[in-house]
């Protein structure tokens, strides 16, 4: 086997740096996934941007601009999933969106009262689509934009019926663009998601191995405790909620990759227990780091094997190898187990075909248990409706020039919860002020048709590309991108600071509508606490009481998931004073407790599983 050192595989420095800057915003539920960058689709985007661009631009008809923004909307509609299920939601926003287009703009025509009504109504039929149609929630959510949009622009029947056929031809060419002229593999977020969990994994056991024998940083608890664990935890759920688009796949129709569905949670057990001897000085030093450097070479391992998207890879035979060599030289039962434990999840991977129908089933049963019901998609659709109703009437009172932008940040910020909508609305308003302000700039020095021209079309490629990477950065491009776009072919004064008033009014009318109406604030901290306590005890129970290994793993989740969702609930809307006055030295105990019960039960579990072996 080849000797490789410990820095063997190492990212590049930006690669690591983005990916710690990802571990804090998660914490905060600011998502920063460099992982999901997407070049493929920017390509695609701009292609797709371009050809109705310069239809506009060498016609002189701005009606056609229609055609611009419906290429890229449909781009940004084309959601990870099968094929079939794709083009199907595609070919829905196509006539759907075309059809709205023309309605919204005539019946806006009829006078503003009429809008008042027609919008929200619009926004309301868009917005339950979810409860009907399965992984449509991107759907509905850039119809009901299209909704909102074309009623700020009324029109008489005539010229409605030509912004809709512009709509048509662009989103037509966007859609054969997608799925003919420059496909993408379907499984390409999926294994895009993967790499996400390998490299969380791969700097979890980097960094123990640059602990060695100093102490570890996670004996006592911190703002930033176990942030590895939940870095990779976040990740792994990303992955599996991932893996519910596919639910409908035949199982001989699944790739390899799936099987990291389970993998993943394997290495990342073994992986909490290597953690937790850490932590406590627990077996050898020289055992300890030549059990997370064996670990770490796996991984590296793995990585490559995905890239290649080759199973049967020489670097995973070796890594085996390396696996095996470190378990006979090390007695200590749980390092032991660890490595036993890692060697059958590469083992998995390289012959998966065994366990794809198991998981199949698996997926399609957790599918149906997500689906949500008529109640609760009908309480945010109407939140998202009378939110909408809020902003046209502020519009009109204090006569808005794009009165569509703040709707439409009503639509795209306003989440089921309030967390996730506090978070969203933050996001969209400092995107939106970064974009802003760095486009006003930029404006100063250029005003071209050509050269904004030339810049628009690598905008909305990146716009798509960076779409599942970090919504700031995403707004923040985007607001680049629409106000160019309008300067190009609507220009006028005050653009610029039109987009960041208006999307800042948007967003905090989103979130005074998910604090209002049927509030959603989560559990208070002292409950998640407990029951995070609870989970990781029934956890720590199970393995001890020799349960089964499906029990366990089970437990072995939900206990994760709980502890996640108690260091979460520090930084969310509800812990805003905890920023100012700092957390209780009680709540810091009880988060400390809830990662050490979880390394004693990971160390009791691969304890196990070497005297099982054995």
């Amino acid at each position: 086997m080849r000797n490789k050192g410990p820095g063997a595989g190492r990212q590049s420095s930006l690669s690591v740096t983005m990916r710690r800057i990802a571990r804090w915003l998660e914490l905060r539920s600011f998502g920063l996934m460099p992982e999901h960058f997407s070049m493929s689709e920017a390509k695609r985007a701009a292609v797709a941007v371009a050809l109705p661009l310069l239809l506009v631009i060498t016609t002189g008809q701005h009606f056609l601009s229609w055609a611009i923004f419906a290429a890229f909307w449909t781009c940004l509609c084309d959601s990870p999933g099968p094929n079939t299920h794709r083009r199907f939601l595609l070919l829905l926003f196509v006539l759907c969106g075309g059809f709205i287009t023309f309605f919204g703009a005539w019946i806006a025509s009829w006078g503003q009262q009429v809008t008042l009504v027609a919008g929200p109504a619009i926004v309301l039929l868009c917005v339950l689509l979810p409860w009907r149609l399965a992984n449509a929630s991107m759907l509905s959510t850039l119809l009901a934009v299209v909704g909102v949009v074309a009623v700020g622009f009324p029109k008489a029947p005539t010229e409605a019926a030509l912004q809709a056929l512009a709509f048509l031809g662009g989103s037509t060419w966007a859609y054969i663009l997608i799925n003919w002229l420059m496909p993408i593999d379907a499984w390409v977020p999926v294994q895009q998601a993967i790499n996400a969990v390998l490299m969380r994994l791969t700097d979890m056991s980097s960094d123990l191995v640059v602990t060695a024998d100093r102490p570890h940083r996670d004996r006592v608890w911190h703002r930033e405790h176990a942030t590895h664990r939940r870095a990779v935890r976040i990740a792994i759920e990303r992955l599996r909620t991932l893996l519910l688009r596919y639910q409908n796949e035949p199982a001989d129709r699944l790739p390899p990759v799936i099987v990291w569905r389970d993998t993943g949670e394997t290495l990342f057990s073994a992986m909490i227990a290597l953690d937790h001897m850490f932590i406590f000085d627990k077996g050898r030093k020289e055992d300890r780091v030549a059990t997370a450097l064996a670990i770490l070479h796996t991984l590296i391992a793995c990585r490559t094997a995905l890239e290649k998207n080759g199973w049967q890879d020489s670097s995973l035979e070796d890594a085996i190898e390396s696996l095996r060599a470190s378990c006979q030289t090390i007695q200590e039962p749980t390092l032991k187990g660890c490595l036993l434990a890692v060697e059958q999840a590469v083992r998995n991977t390289m012959s998966p075909l065994q366990k794809q129908e198991q998981l199949a089933a698996i997926i399609q049963k957790e599918a149906r248990v997500q689906q949500p019901s008529f109640k609760v998609a009908l309480r945010h659709a109407l939140r998202q409706s009378v939110g909408v109703l809020a902003v046209y009437y502020v519009a009109m009172m204090l006569h808005f020039g794009y009165p569509y932008w703040a709707t439409m940040a009503v639509v795209v910020v306003l989440q089921g919860a309030a967390r996730q909508t506090w978070t969203r609305s933050l996001e969209r308003i400092f995107g939106s002020l970064l974009g802003g302000l760095i486009t006003v700039g930029f404006l100063h020095l250029v005003d071209d048709p050509i050269t904004l021209s030339a810049l628009v079309v690598p905008l909305a490629g990146l716009t798509i590309a960076v779409r599942s990477v970090n919504y700031t950065v995403f707004v923040a491009i985007l607001t680049m991108l629409f106000i160019m776009v309008t300067e190009l072919l609507q220009p006028g004064a005050g653009v610029a600071s039109a987009r960041m008033l208006d999307n800042t009014i948007g967003s905090l009318t989103a979130l005074a509508a998910v604090l209002i109406l049927w509030p959603d604030l989560g559990a208070p901290l002292s409950r998640q606490l407990e029951e995070g306590l609870k989970a990781n005890h029934a956890y720590l129970l199970a393995v001890e009481s020799g349960a089964s290994d499906d029990d366990i793993m089970a437990a072995r989740r939900a206990a994760g998931l709980a502890s996640i969702n108690a260091e979460i609930a520090l930084h969310d809307l509800g812990g805003l004073l905890r920023r100012f006055h700092g957390v209780s030295d009680k709540d810091a105990q009880a988060l400390l407790q809830l990662r050490l019960l979880a390394g004693e039960a990971a160390v009791a579990w691969h304890a196990r599983l070497a005297q099982s072996r054995d």
